[in-house]
């Protein structure tokens, strides 16, 4: 049965997509435009804004930086004052480099934060009163498989997404009774520019565009969880129900780390 209302009319609906500027984030925004939303896209990336502005006749280009709240805040305010309202807001900003303990860097393990979590704070500070106000809307996080546990490599990156993901299991328990939708978004490997500093090879690697088409498959499903490609991530979720022992095990015999 479907844990949200289900999304599947997207014709004037207010969407606002936090880190659109590449990747799953601006696929989604294009599938979206072209089902009738009112897209409006965040980045710190100006230009690519403004291509999609171009591209995209009706969207809009709000430039901010998610590490900045005041940035963030002050585009919700604008957006709500344009368009009234938010019937989405989509946490799509991230950021990635590997990182393993034996080359431990602090710096990079705080941007990592900074980006991925503390970005998504920001952006619920500033549209979590719209919503309540509302009584409806929909929140969505993108977060990823490597929250489940941990992997190689994603000392820095694994952390984030594990918190995204229990944000959202809260925020589904909060905001559901009152009628507004929360959901989160595990996507396996899609080709982006963050997976392709990646120097293996990874298996069922999706375009952004197939990426998009998942997520607005899962939510017109009402799903909280949408996670995809199927064929990899129920591997991954089958590994978070074994011991510990088995887990490191198949980890290390997969990877050769």
């Amino acid at each position: 049965m479907p844990l949200n209302p289900r999304i599947t009319d997207w014709n004037g609906q207010v969407v606002w997509l936090v880190g659109a500027s590449t990747g799953i984030g601006r696929a989604t925004a294009a599938a979206l435009h072209a089902r009738g939303a009112q897209v409006i896209v965040s980045a710190r990336n100006e230009g690519a804004l403004k291509a999609f502005e171009k591209s995209h006749p009706g969207s809009v280009g709000l430039p901010l930086d998610v590490t900045d709240r005041d940035a963030v805040s002050r585009a919700a305010q604008q957006l709500v004052l344009h368009h009234g309202r938010i019937d989405l807001a989509l946490y799509c900003a991230g950021y990635y480099k590997a990182l393993r303990a034996t080359q431990f860097d602090l710096d990079e393990a705080v941007r990592h934060q900074q980006v991925n979590y503390i970005g998504a704070l920001h952006l619920l500070d500033a549209v979590l009163p719209v919503l309540l106000q509302q009584k409806s809307g929909h929140l969505s996080l993108v977060s990823s498989v490597a929250g489940y546990r941990g992997l190689p490599n994603s000392l820095a990156y694994g952390p984030t997404k594990a918190a995204l993901i229990n944000l959202a299991q809260t925020l589904y328990l909060d905001l559901e009774p009152l009628g507004i939708g929360a959901s989160v978004i595990n996507p396996g490997f899609v080709e982006t520019p963050l997976t392709a500093q990646n120097e293996f090879a990874m298996p069922a690697l999706l375009t952004p565009e197939q990426a998009a088409e998942e997520i607005l498959k899962g939510w017109a499903q009402g799903r909280f969880e949408i996670h995809f490609p199927k064929r990899f991530t129920l591997c991954l979720k089958a590994l978070t129900h074994v011991s510990d022992a088995l887990y490191f095990r198949a980890i290390r015999w997969s990877t050769g780390l």
